[in-house]
């Protein structure tokens, strides 16, 4: 693992948008889609996952929910329900209310909050099948009210129809009751536009290959997405007090995740720098994901020597991580100049894997710097709001002359117009 100076290390890398022909593959699909409906979704399904399926089996039955949970170890089962207890309960408590405020003039203004009410999860199949993603995406559109959740997930490849049974019971667990065996750029294309099977959606969240992240980018504006999520990456700093072995095994967490994946340490301490380093190899030696940590590491990971922790602060709200830990000897004494992160992880005792399975906040983070400008996934997002006005004729009478000033200033005389009629009539002139 290499250590330098953060002047010495590239600080931001390209978003990924694909290459042309992947652009025009996902758009092929995306039209196919749109156009043919259900014939396009199984033609693809069968080209891409080897499956040959009919309409009638797209959809995930009760029976087999119930067969997935004969599938799943007992401690699995447990964990899984104690972890969607805690994230329920943090995302309840971002939830905000509708309100009203009434004018002396007589005067209401207010905001009308409504879930959305329609949502598509996607999730990964295959070794990138993550149980947890379902709870982190499902459950605060359950919070936020949204009554129908949809389901869909890739099929397995070699010609089975079977889904993983810790996606079923994950997704059962969270309360979907809608799940659909479809995968890639298809399923967003299906989600997005409706299908004769699958009725369109609202809004289209979760992670997946760079096809389903350019099919997501494809529909944005006929729904919503979350986001268009990069490659995983954690930034630790630290000070002398740190763990050696604690700081490698958390870095090596994320970059066992893919070869584009970013661990990097920042430190003011060159003692601390070297036992990392030789932590992290000895560690890395043993890692069953050994080869994809191991690209992880040689291409995006690094040990950033800084002058001093306010140095490292700064260099930390440049990279505007997606995993921030802060290992100090005072953690928490250095929250309020963090500006910059998606999740941040206080103290030796908090590492990172607690916040993507377990403590409660979601795991769905900002990454590649947009933590500078957005958020973690939240309620929120499964959110719509409406601004409410209701003005009384004492309040038109009082404020239609500066209305028409600034409509008129704009040239848009008949914004100018709508006031001033009902100004005169009321006026009598």
């Amino acid at each position: 693992m290499r250590i330098m100076r953060p002047d010495q290390f590239g600080l931001k890398r390209e978003v990924e948008y694909g290459s042309p022909e992947q652009n025009a593959a996902v758009a092929q699909i995306v039209t196919d889609i749109k156009e043919q409906g259900d014939a396009a979704l199984l033609a693809y399904t069968n080209k891409f996952d080897g499956v040959l399926l009919e309409a009638a089996s797209l959809r995930v039955t009760a029976e087999e929910i119930n067969a997935a949970y004969e599938k799943v170890d007992e401690d699995f089962l447990i964990a899984i329900r104690e972890a969607a207890v805690n994230i329920r309960s943090f995302h309840q408590k971002q939830m905000r209310n509708s309100w009203m405020d009434m004018e002396k003039d007589g005067t209401i203004l207010g905001q009308i909050m409504r879930p959305l009410k329609r949502v598509g999860v996607y999730v990964p199949g295959g070794k990138a099948a993550y149980p947890s993603s379902v709870l982190m995406n499902v459950i605060p559109a359950q919070v936020a009210g949204v009554p129908e959740i949809v389901m869909v997930t890739p099929p397995s490849t070699g010609g089975k129809q079977g889904i993983d049974p810790y996606i079923l019971v994950a997704a059962a667990e969270s309360g979907v009751k809608e799940m659909y065996r479809i995968g890639g750029a298809q399923a967003i294309a299906a989600l997005a536009y409706g299908t004769e099977t699958i009725a369109p959606v609202d809004k289209i969240c979760g992670p997946g290959n760079i096809y389903v992240a350019l099919a997501k980018r494809s529909v944005y504006g006929v729904v919503d997405i979350d986001s268009i999520a990069g490659p995983s990456e954690i930034v630790v700093l630290a000070d002398d007090s740190a763990d050696p072995a604690y700081v490698a095994a958390d870095l090596l967490s994320q970059a066992e995740h893919d070869e584009m994946a970013s661990a990097i340490l920042v430190t003011p301490s060159p003692s601390l720098a070297e036992a990392v380093k030789a932590e992290v190899a000895s560690q890395l030696s043993v890692l069953p994901r050994k080869s994809i940590a191991q690209s992880s590491i040689d291409q995006y990971g690094a040990i950033l020597l800084v002058q001093s922790l306010k140095e490292g602060i700064q260099v930390v709200n440049k990279l505007a991580p997606e995993h921030l830990e802060i290992m100090t000897d005072n953690p928490m004494s250095l929250l309020g100049s963090i500006e910059n992160a998606g999740a941040i992880f206080l103290g030796a005792y908090s590492s990172e894997p607690v916040g993507d399975y377990f403590a409660g906040p979601n795991h769905i983070i900002p990454t590649n710097g947009t933590a500078r400008f957005s958020s973690p996934v939240n309620v929120d997002d499964f959110l719509k709001k409406s601004s409410l006005i209701y003005y009384s004729k004492e309040a038109l009478l009082a404020s239609g002359e500066k209305i028409m000033t600034l409509a008129r200033h704009e040239g848009l005389e008949g914004h100018a117009r709508a006031v001033e009629i009902r100004l005169e009539k009321e006026r009598g002139n």
